[in-house]
C-alpha cells in the first residue's frame, strides 16, 4: 500500500516514533492486473452453425472493441436473412432427427458436460467478458461464470424430470427458440436461454449482442467440445437487423428476448397473429427502500452493490432510493462516504470497483440522463474519484438528491451508475410512489421487521423482490416483471415452462 507522508505516534514505552501511514490522505492500491496469457481471442470470428463455424453468406464483418481503452479485439461475422434461415434449418433438422428423439437422461448428459467445461474454463470465461464488456474482473469471475455454469447444472438435473416438475400434464418441447440476448451479461443470459430449451427437448438459434459477442463464441467451442449433436445450438451475430430476422423467421416456434422495452414492444407487435410464444425480459426503475429500522451500514452496501458496483448495467439495478425521512440525512452521508472509496479503472485490475461504460453510445446516454438531471433541479454529487486518463468510456457514480416523482430520472431506465434519491414518511407513502412507474421487474426493501417485508412484498408490483439484501439470483428462483419490464419468468421451474407445451 502506497503512503505519502509521516505522523508521529506515542510508543507503549512513552518515545515517539515515526509511522509511514497518513490518515489523512487515506490508502491507495497497487495495481492487480488480472493476467491474459491464458486466453486466445481469435482474430476474426465466423457463425456458429450446425456444429461448425461458416463464414457469412454476404461476407460481412464488424468490430468488437475493449471499452476500457478502444482498442480492437476481433473482427465477428455479421449474420444477414440467408444465414438466419441456415442456422434455422439447422436447428429445425436437429430437432426433428435428433434431440427430441433422444432419451431426456442423454440430453441432460450433454448439458452437464457444458457446464463442467465451463467450469474448467471460468477464468478464461471471465477475462473474455471482462475484455468485451467493460465490467470488472471481480463481478465477471465471482458472479457472472460461476452462475452461468450453475444455470447449466441446475437444468441438466431437470432434462428427464419434466413430468415430476408438471405432474398429472404432459409436457412437450415447443420445437425451435429463436434467442435474443443483451450486452450486459452476455454469458450469463445466453446460459438463463440455452439451458432451459435444451433440457426440454428444445433446439436454438442464439443471437449475441454486437457489443459483446466474444462470450457467446467461446460458448460455442465449449459446445463443440461437449459433442453435443449438430444444429442443437446455433449460435449467429450481427445487430438489430440480424435479431429481426429470427423474430420474423416463420420456422420460429419460440422467441426469448432480454432487452429494451422499446425493442420488446416491436417483437410483441411482430408475433401477434401467429402461434409463436415468447418470453420478453425488459428494461426496469428498481426501488430499493430503506426503512428507519434497517441495518444501515449493510443497506448502504446493498445500495453501492445494487447501482454501482454494476455500473448500472442490470435491468434490476436498484436506481431509485427510497429513505425514511427519520434516517435519510445519516444514510446519504454514509452513502456519499462509501462512494468516495470506489475506485473507477482498468475493469482488469482485481482493485477496481466500476468499470468501463460499455460503449460510446451508452455513456452518451448516461450523460443526457446526468444533465437532464441537472436541468431538473436535483441536487447533483459525484464522488472525486479520478478516471483513466487517454481512451475508454467510464462515468464517475452519480447521485442526485431532492429528486421528485416527476423528475424523468426517476422514471426513465438510464442503465448507468445513477442514483436518484428520494424520501418518505409512512410505508403507505413509498408503496404508492415506488409502484408508480412504467417498470416492475424488481425492488429491494431495507427493514429489522419481517412482518414490514411480508407487508410490502403483497404490495409492490415487482417481479423480484430482495429483503435485506440485493442482487442475488440463483438458478432455482424465477426472475421477471410486470407492466413494461415484460412477461413472463426464467430460472427455476418458471423457466422450464417457458418452453415446453404444458
Amino acid at each position: 500500500m502506497a503512503t505519502t507522508a509521516k505522523q508521529k505516534i506515542k510508543a507503549s514505552n512513552g518515545n515517539s516514533i515515526d509511522s509511514s501511514l497518513d490518515f489523512n490522505s487515506g490508502w491507495s492500491y497497487s495495481p492487480a492486473p488480472e493476467s491474459t496469457d491464458h486466453i486466445e481471442i481469435k482474430d476474426q470470428y465466423e457463425l456458429f452453425i450446425n456444429g461448425k463455424f461458416v463464414k457469412p453468406a454476404k461476407g460481412k464483418y464488424f468490430p468488437t472493441i475493449n471499452p476500457a481503452n478502444e482498442k480492437r479485439l476481433s473482427m465477428v461475422a455479421e449474420a444477414t436473412k440467408e444465414d438466419v434461415d441456415k442456422a434455422v434449418k439447422a436447428a429445425r433438422n436437429a430437432y426433428n432427427n435428433v434431440w427430441s428423439k433422444m432419451p431426456a437422461r442423454e440430453r441432460g448428459k450433454y448439458i452437464y458436460r457444458i457446464a463442467r467445461i465451463m467450469q474448467e474454463r471460468a477464468r478464461e470465461f471471465a477475462v473474455i467478458e471482462t475484455l468485451d464488456g467493460g465490467k470488472t474482473i471481480r463481478e465477471a469471475r465471482d458472479v457472472d461464470v460461476p452462475l452461468a455454469a450453475a444455470h447449466f447444472f441446475y437444468y441438466a438435473g431437470w432434462a428427464d424430470k419434466l413430468e415430476y416438475a408438471f405432474p398429472g400434464k404432459s409436457p412437450h418441447p415447443l420445437g425451435v427458440a429463436g434467442q435474443i440476448i443483451p450486452w450486459n451479461f452476455p454469458l450469463l443470459m445466453a446460459a438463463w436461454k440455452i439451458a432451459p430449451a435444451l433440457a426440454c427437448g428444445n433446439t436454438v438459434v442464439l443471437k449475441s449482442a454486437e457489443t459483446t459477442p466474444l462470450t457467446s463464441l467461446k460458448l460455442a467451442e465449449v459446445i463443440q467440445e461437449a459433442g453435443l449433436p449438430d444444429g442443437v445450438v446455433n449460435i449467429i451475430t450481427g445487430a438489430g437487423a440480424t435479431g429481426a430476422e429470427i423474430v420474423n423467421h416463420p420456422d420460429i416456434n419460440k422467441v426469448a428476448f432480454t432487452g429494451s422495452t422499446a425493442v420488446g414492444k416491436i417483437i410483441q407487435n411482430a408475433i401477434a397473429g401467429t402461434d409463436k410464444k415468447a418470453t420478453l425480459e425488459l428494461g426496469g426503475k428498481a426501488a430499493n427502500i430503506v426503512l428507519d429500522d434497517a441495518p444501515l451500514d449493510q443497506a448502504v452496501e446493498g445500495i453501492i452493490n445494487g447501482i454501482y458496483f454494476n455500473q448500472g448495467h442490470v435491468c434490476c439495478a436498484g436506481s431509485r432510493l427510497f429513505i425514511q425521512e427519520d434516517v435519510a440525512d445519516i444514510v446519504v452521508r454514509k452513502l456519499k462516504d462509501r462512494m468516495e472509496s470506489l475506485i473507477v479503472g482498468d475493469p482488469m485490475d482485481k482493485n477496481t470497483d466500476i468499470g468501463a461504460i460499455n460503449s460510446k453510445e451508452q455513456l452518451g446516454v448516461i450523460n443526457k440522463y446526468i444533465k437532464i438531471g441537472k436541468g431538473e433541479g436535483a441536487e447533483f454529487y459525484q464522488s472525486s474519484c479520478s478516471l483513466p486518463n487517454g481512451k475508454g468510456f467510464w462515468c464517475k457514480p452519480t447521485l442526485f438528491l431532492n429528486v421528485s416523482q416527476s423528475h424523468r430520472i426517476a422514471q426513465e431506465e438510464i442503465f448507468g451508475p445513477v442514483l436518484a434519491v428520494q424520501t418518505f414518511r409512512t410505508v403507505e407513502e413509498v408503496i404508492e410512489k415506488a409502484n408508480n412507474t412504467p417498470y416492475g421487474l424488481s425492488a429491494g426493501v431495507w427493514t429489522d421487521k419481517g412482518a414490514k417485508i411480508f407487508n410490502m412484498t403483497n404490495k409492490l408490483r415487482a417481479g423480484v423482490i430482495w429483503a435485506n439484501t440485493y442482487n442475488k439470483f440463483d438458478p432455482a428462483s424465477p426472475f421477471g416483471g410486470y407492466k413494461e419490464s415484460g412477461f413472463g419468468r426464467e430460472g427455476g421451474l418458471h423457466g422450464l415452462a417457458a418452453y415446453l407445451h404444458v
